[in-house]
C-alpha cells in the first residue's frame, strides 16, 4: 500500500528559479491530497508528474506563498471539465477570505468547491484507513498544520501454523487475517488470534508549513514516519528566524528528534540560500540523527510501513 510525497514547492515566500513557493503533493493508495498552493502549483503538477486530480487541498494559513495557486489551479481543473467538488480544508476564521479567493478570477468555479474550517486538534478528513488532523503551529498570522495518521494493520500471519491447524488454502485464510474464526477441515473452529500476530502500525506523516518550533509539533509528529518541517533559515539568522516566525535547520532537526520521528524533511528555504542551503541541513544534522533530508522541487519519497525492515 503506497504513500508517496510529490515536494512541488520547497521555496520559502520568494521563489527562486530553482524553488517554487509551498506546495505538497501526497498520494495515499490512490487517494490524492494536496497540501498548500503556492504560485505555480499547478505547473509542478504537470513538469513532475502528479496530474491535477487532487481530492482534497490543506491550507497551513493565507500568506501568499501557500495559497496564490488556489484561482489558477482551479481555473485549470475546470477547462479539464472536473465535474466532483474539492474540498479545501483550512484555520478557523480563514474560509470567507479563501472564498473570496476562489473566486478572485471573477466567476464561479465550473465545479463545487467546499471550504470546510478545521481546528487543531480536529480531523479534517476521516478516509478509509487514515485520517488526517490540524495541529496548531506558530506564525504571524492564524495558521496549522497537519498530521496523516494511518490506522493499525493487521498482525502478521502464520501460515504454516493455519495449515498445520486443518485449515485449508483458500478464502479462510483471509477470514482469519481480517478477524473472522473459520472451520478447520476436522470441523474444529479455529481462532484468529492463534493465527495471526498483534497489529501493526500505520504510518504518520507531518506537515507543518510555516513556524516557530513548538512542544505541540513534537506532540503531533510523535514517531512520525516522515515529517515535513520549516527550514527557513540556517543558525546565522536565527535572529530573523524569531522575528518571522519561522525556524532554522538546528530548531527543526531538534523537533523531530524530541519526536522521535524517522525521517526529516527541510522545506521553505529562503532565497537568501538560493546559491548553497547546505549549512540548514548540516545543522538539522546535528541536531538529528535519523534521516534527514533537503529535498528539491520535483523530488518524491516513498514512506514505507514502520515495520517493512523487519
Amino acid at each position: 500500500m503506497s504513500l508517496r510525497v510529490t515536494f512541488l514547492g520547497t521555496g520559502g515566500a520568494v521563489p527562486t528559479t530553482e524553488r517554487a513557493p509551498s506546495a505538497l503533493f501526497v498520494n495515499r493508495e490512490g487517494d490524492r491530497l494536496l497540501f498548500d498552493c503556492g504560485e505555480g502549483t499547478q505547473r509542478g503538477m504537470m513538469r513532475y508528474g502528479t496530474g491535477f486530480g487532487i481530492d482534497h487541498l490543506f491550507v497551513s494559513h493565507l500568506h501568499g506563498d501557500h495559497v496564490l495557486g488556489i484561482p489558477g489551479l482551479i481555473q485549470t481543473l475546470g477547462f479539464n471539465d472536473r465535474a466532483e467538488p474539492l474540498t479545501i480544508h483550512c484555520p478557523p476564521g480563514t474560509d470567507g477570505d479563501l472564498r473570496d479567493l476562489v473566486h478572485a478570477v471573477g466567476h464561479d468555479p465550473a465545479f463545487r468547491v467546499r471550504i470546510e474550517p478545521v481546528a487543531p486538534g480536529e480531523v479534517a478528513l476521516d478516509a478509509d484507513g487514515y485520517e488526517v488532523r490540524a495541529f496548531e503551529t506558530e506564525h504571524r498570522t492564524r495558521s496549522q498544520g497537519y498530521v496523516l495518521d494511518e490506522d493499525d494493520r493487521p498482525g502478521r500471519f502464520d501460515r504454516p501454523k493455519a495449515e498445520e491447524l486443518g485449515v485449508p488454502v483458500g478464502p479462510k485464510f483471509g477470514r482469519l487475517h481480517s478477524g473472522e474464526p473459520v472451520e478447520a477441515e476436522d470441523g474444529t473452529v479455529v481462532e484468529p488470534d492463534r493465527v495471526v500476530g498483534p497489529p501493526r502500525p500505520g504510518r504518520t506523516f507531518a506537515y507543518t508549513a510555516d513556524t516557530r518550533p513548538r512542544e505541540g509539533t513534537v506532540e503531533a509528529a510523535a514517531d512520525a514516519d516522515l515529517l515535513v518541517h520549516d527550514a527557513t533559515f540556517a543558525d546565522d539568522m536565527a535572529d530573523r528566524a524569531r522575528d518571522t516566525a519561522h525556524s532554522t535547520g538546528r530548531e527543526a532537526g531538534s523537533i523531530a528528534a524530541r519526536a522521535n520521528a524517522k525521517r526529516l524533511a527541510l522545506v521553505h528555504i529562503s532565497s537568501r540560500y538560493a546559491g548553497d542551503a547546505s549549512p540548514i541541513v548540516r545543522e538539522a544534522r546535528e541536531a538529528f540523527d535519523g534521516d534527514c533530508l533537503l529535498p528539491d522541487d520535483g523530488d518524491l519519497i516513498e514512506v514505507p510501513f514502520p515495520d517493512d525492515d523487519d
